[in-house]
């Protein structure tokens, strides 16, 4: 047997402290420390390997809360980029992202995901490619899509969507990887919208619960800091609870009463159209909300609660430091309110004490800026291998 390197043994820690400096929670030593639990001096030997390796840079400096200078980490070619999609059923929001979460040339364009995947990723392509194009500076080196589907991340690969045609098992990543040349990231919308929210909300809110509401339902799970995706990656998917206000409705899933049919932005198309309501698409449901249309408020609230009452119980077990609503209908006052008030009944007085109820800081761009940096992180535990493996061995 042959000795692990020093780099092979540190190469963990070095992972985690990477995590940190490129999702915007660390920059400085002091910080790396207190968050990881260990030692200043093996924070500062770990960082000067990284320093070495070109993976980590220090520029300028910060005051701390006492006043004392410190050095400021970044990440190594802060010029350095990745192109990112967030993927919805009818349209992509693309954009550059930067080390730390920064964003650039963001647009929306249209797409529709029921052609398969390789019509829709031949068109998205194109339209980023475009994007690393136009970069002056810096090189690309990472690309990053949030999909509306269950991802196999080790694989790479969609799994069982029910709303991607054509788009089960299909080799995402490695299609990427060959048409980019770089390293691909593939995660679900969920997922990379909370740890895109994650990564601008105070390093002390290590637990929390991100929900998407849109025309479906997602939620993504952050755990001490990190993304939880479970034992299959199927963590955070409560769209698929069972509710009794559900009734017999039946679900995408292919069972009935699931949360989907009565608080997504689908099922309020459904239930304001039975009321002879033009309603063809959640943006024509906060268009109706917007106008005072008192149905679709009543609709509205009915599935904030509906949502508050599946959240509550998850609360309840997990009790997270934090809940954040993304997604379009979280952009409706009477939703976000009924869903605040369902958990503050349904949970308990511990659990709500200091519960953070907030929408997105991100807004529409939390997805984007968490594909973005999942790719950029791949990038970099890549070339934190590839330095880590001893040679000729």
């Amino acid at each position: 047997m042959h000795e692990k390197s020093p780099a092979t043994r540190s190469a963990p820690l070095a992972a985690r402290v990477l995590d940190l400096i490129a999702s915007g929670q660390a920059a400085s030593r002091t910080e790396l420390s207190a968050l990881l639990g260990a030692a200043p001096s093996t924070i500062s030997l770990t960082v000067s390997q990284l320093v070495d390796r070109g993976l980590v840079a220090e520029g300028g400096t910060a005051s701390s809360t006492g006043g004392r200078p410190r050095k400021v980490l970044r990440i190594g070619g802060a010029e350095d980029f990745a192109v990112a999609a967030d993927v919805g059923g009818r349209h992509a929001r693309i954009g550059v992202v930067l080390p730390g979460g920064g964003l650039d040339g963001v647009a929306t364009l249209p797409l529709d995901i029921a052609a398969g995947p390789e019509a829709a990723l031949a068109q998205l392509a194109g339209s980023l490619e475009q994007l690393a194009e136009q970069r002056k500076t810096g090189r690309l080196r990472g690309v990053g899509l949030s999909l509306p589907g269950p991802v196999d991340t080790a694989a790479g690969r969609v799994t069982l969507p029910s709303r991607m045609p054509g788009w089960n098992e299909f080799p995402v990543r490695d299609w990427l990887r060959e048409r980019f040349g770089v390293p691909g990231a593939v995660e679900n919308d969920a997922n990379c919208m909370a740890f895109g929210e994650h990564t601008v909300r105070p390093a002390g809110l290590r637990q929390s619960v991100t929900v998407k509401i849109g025309s479906a339902i997602g939620a993504g799970i952050i755990a001490d800091g990190r993304l939880y995706r479970g034992a299959t990656g199927a963590a955070g998917d409560i769209t698929h609870v069972r509710i009794d206000g559900a009734a017999d409705h039946p679900c995408s899933c292919g069972n009935t009463g699931c949360l989907e049919t009565v608080a997504s932005g689908a099922a309020l198309v459904r239930i304001l159209r039975e009321t002879g309501a033009e309603a063809d698409t959640t943006e024509d449901i906060v268009r109706l909300v917007e106008d005072a249309d008192p149905a679709a408020t009543r609709a509205v609230r009915q599935a904030g609660g509906h949502l508050g009452t599946v959240l509550a119980a998850n609360v309840n077990f997990f009790n997270p430091d934090a809940v954040y609503l993304g997604g379009i209908l979280s952009t409706l006052e009477p939703f976000v309110a009924a869903v605040r008030s369902r958990l503050y009944e349904g949970c308990h007085p511990l659990v709500t004490k200091h519960l953070v109820i907030d929408r997105a800081q991100l807004g529409a761009d939390a997805g984007l800026v968490g594909a973005g940096l999942f790719a950029l992180q791949q990038a970099l535990e890549l070339a934190l291998r590839e330095v880590a493996e001893p040679q000729g061995m």
